[in-house]
């Protein structure tokens, strides 16, 4: 059966209707479909670390011109984890860097990123867990000495 679209909505109020956002000063949007879609299950707590800072910096075109030094301060990332977390989200269509100014992008058609696999086996482990990793690499230039 149909919905009668003619009914408004119910009301449901907020738990705390003295505290209700509002856009004052800045601008900030997530759309819902971020969630929805699955691009927020699509992005590690890196990438969405970056995600949602550049989506707190931006202007209402999505621009903000923070630089390297301050995000990774702000978001606890080394430059290394940074570059490789930005070009992530370069890559998944998510924002635009042009050396000096970022973009946060409309959402794609579909989250380029494949969400998370757990990690079961050990195969799992070695090939996509970063401290495992890390392990192995540093182990194979301690036998180098």
């Amino acid at each position: 059966m149909p919905a009668d679209r003619s009914r408004p909505p119910p009301v449901r109020a907020p738990p705390r209707p003295d505290r209700i956002r509002r856009i004052a000063g800045g601008f900030a949007f997530v759309p819902n479909d971020f969630l929805h879609r699955g691009f927020f299950a699509s992005l590690d707590h890196a990438e969405r670390s970056l995600y949602f800072f550049l989506v707190l910096a931006g202007d209402r075109n999505g621009v903000s011109y923070y630089g390297h030094d301050r995000i990774c301060a702000v978001l606890e990332l080394t430059l290394d984890e940074y570059l490789v977390v930005r070009d992530r989200l370069i890559d998944y269509d998510l924002i635009a860097f042009d050396g000096r100014r970022f973009q946060v992008l409309s959402l794609p058609p579909t989250p380029l990123a494949p969400p998370p696999r757990p990690l079961v086996t050990q195969d799992d482990f070695d090939d996509h867990d970063p401290a495992t990793i890390q392990r192995i690499v540093r182990s194979s230039f301690d036998r180098r000495r």
